[in-house]
């Protein structure tokens, strides 16, 4: 089975790339790595002949403007990107009878339950943000190409939350840095208390995605995270706890602060309350915990942060 994968270079798509490398169905090339090169999401009109040139039988649309910042001072930009060109890519898709795998966000939701039900797939989306506006566009597109078209492929909507995992700057390296800086000042670390999340290694999403494609179950709308719910703070704080216990007399020494989200200004509002319920894959198995993930990630993220060192 021939898999593309667009937005191949960032943190999900070359997670999802590894995954299927060890995918026995992904044949003896491995998948197509997509990157900006060959899609661009400014410039998406020539999608059409790359599915010709390329011939997958399945694409999985990784490639997406995640700066939510980014996308609050520019929500046009934010709509041409995640809106209309994840369209244009799924009537490409729908029109040869292509599968398509594309992911999404809990950002769809506006967080203001207070029941603290995580989301299902069948609740009412009401995106706080032009990030997620943008989002829910693309999903709302793909379902118009994919119902427009009397073809076999199938459509598949997995929103998730929270990635986390190489490369970059992601939510744990963020923490280590500030972590540093604040004990260097003799001051707390503030982290976010009134935010709420699954926090998700890209590793386990990408398995997950593999799976539904393998198992010919990606039709419909999939929330896939890894297991528990934790405040920003939780998640800081058990970073900088297993950052310690993997390093004893060298990890950060520093304490935390709990503080609103509003302490700091953003141009994008988050949704406060962004838990998902995540649906069953095709073995029955969900995630595991998100705490079990950050172990296994932290190691590599400290080699990286500090190549010497013996972690």
């Amino acid at each position: 089975m021939r898999v593309a994968v667009t937005g191949a270079g960032g943190r999900l798509g070359r997670a999802v790339v590894a995954a299927l490398e060890d995918a026995a169905f992904a044949g003896p090339f491995g998948p197509l790595a997509w990157g900006r090169s060959a899609f661009d999401l400014d410039a998406p009109d020539g999608v059409g002949g790359l599915i010709d040139r390329d011939r997958p039988e399945v694409v999985v649309h990784c490639a997406a403007w995640t700066d939510v910042d980014g996308c609050a001072r520019d929500p046009d930009l934010a709509n041409a990107r995640n809106g209309k060109a994840t369209g244009l890519l799924a009537a490409e898709c729908a029109r040869r009878g292509l599968d398509l795998v594309l992911i999404s966000t809990n950002e769809v939701f506006d967080g203001q339950r207070t029941d603290r039900r995580p989301y299902r797939p069948d609740d009412m989306t009401n995106p706080p943000n032009p990030y997620g506006a943008s989002k829910l566009a693309g999903e709302h597109a793909a379902l118009d190409a994919f119902n427009a078209h009397n073809v076999d492929g199938a459509l598949g909507i997995v929103r998730t939350s929270w990635l986390f995992g190489p490369p970059g700057s992601d939510f744990p390296a963020k923490i280590l840095a500030a972590a540093e800086r604040a004990a260097a000042a003799g001051e707390p670390l503030r982290v976010v208390a009134d935010e709420y999340g699954s926090p998700t290694f890209t590793a386990d999403l990408a398995e997950a995605i593999v799976e539904l494609i393998g198992e010919r179950s990606v039709a419909g709308v999939h929330h896939i995270v890894n297991a528990g719910v934790a405040s920003r703070a939780d998640w800081a704080r058990e970073v900088l706890v297993q950052a310690k216990r993997l390093a004893p007399g060298r990890g950060i020494d520093v304490a935390t602060e709990d503080v609103p989200a509003a302490t700091w200004q953003r141009a994008s509002s988050p949704p406060r309350w962004g838990v998902l319920e995540p649906t069953p894959l095709p073995s029955g198995e969900g995630l595991r915990s998100w705490q079990l993930a950050v172990a296994e990630y932290l190691p590599a993220l400290l080699r990286r942060r500090s190549p010497a060192a013996a972690w």
